[in-house]
């Protein structure tokens, strides 16, 4: 799960550059693309040393809530794996990918950030094939792969993610299941914090303005872009997928971890992630 907390007032929970200054304003492909490439290579090891545990080195997770896709089963049953192309879409550390290869699937792990890559190496030395390239142009022919997942990986950091899912359409073979997992997006509304405070109303939910961390000169070193449900659901349509399901996972009693924002008093009131569950829809594209 290559994730980061969000919020308009903070987006994540590990440290933010030096002297960076949080505002909302425009940030397009290009330098959405850069600041997060820079930003999760400077945060990477930190990221990891501190969710590592919970993220496993072999565990597929979904969100902070701990929904594990060995008991969700989005991308289809365990035992239909067996023999399947995936292809994972922001892969961190590549957890995702080492649960696939034990089903029998056949997993390549795709990450923007050359050292989230590295930890991936320093798990399994390289068992998951790994590829650093971007979201948004994904280095593959047309029909590559049977699944793409993305569990809190690329979606939510780019500026046109109909690119990302026109993208996904194109390497999937026909009827391609495409499951991808963001911040709910009623979270832009809460200040990002896991207590009482955070239970609030503190932003319009329907301000689409990225929220930016910029350096002293001005350039972006993190940028996250909020879409509102319906707007995700229109994403996945222009992208050429049938929506499936949408799972709002609930907190489960078992789970006691804060993560930036998320927490066991918000997650019983309010949703923190949205999986959405996507099928190549062939026949409104003609089969293309």
């Amino acid at each position: 799960m290559n994730q980061e907390d969000y919020a308009p007032e903070h987006a994540h929970d590990t440290a933010a550059a030096e002297d960076a200054e949080a505002t909302r304003r425009h940030a397009g492909d290009a330098e959405s693309s850069r600041a997060s490439r820079g930003w999760w290579d400077r945060n990477a090891d930190e990221y990891q040393s501190k969710h590592g545990a919970f993220l496993g080195d072999d565990r597929f997770v979904w969100g902070p809530e701990g929904l594990d896709e060995a008991d969700a089963a989005l991308l289809g049953p365990a035992s239909s794996l067996a023999g399947k192309d995936v292809l994972e879409i922001g892969a961190g550390a590549a957890q995702c990918s080492r649960w696939l290869a034990a089903q029998g699937a056949r997993p390549v792990a795709l990450d923007l950030s050359h050292r989230q890559l590295q930890h991936a190496l320093r798990i399994d030395g390289g068992a998951v094939p790994l590829v650093e390239a971007d979201a948004g142009r994904l280095p593959f022919r047309d029909g590559s792969f049977d699944l793409a997942c993305s569990a809190y990986g690329a979606v939510p950091f780019v500026a046109d993610p109909v690119n990302v899912m026109r993208e996904v359409h194109r390497v999937l073979r026909p009827g391609g299941r495409w499951v991808f997992s963001v911040t709910h997006p009623i979270r832009w509304a809460f200040p990002d914090e896991p207590g009482p405070e955070g239970l609030s109303v503190s932003a319009s939910y329907f301000d689409r303005t990225p929220y930016v961390e910029q350096d002293e000169q001005g350039r972006a070193v993190y940028v996250e872009h909020h879409r509102t449900l319906g707007d995700r659901v229109r994403d996945v349509v222009a992208g050429g997928f049938r929506l499936v399901d949408l799972v709002e996972p609930e907190w489960p009693a078992w789970n006691a971890q804060e993560w930036g924002g998320w927490s066991p008093l918000r997650g019983h009131l309010i949703p923190g992630t949205a999986v959405f569950v996507c099928e190549r829809d062939d026949a409104a594209r003609g089969g293309a």
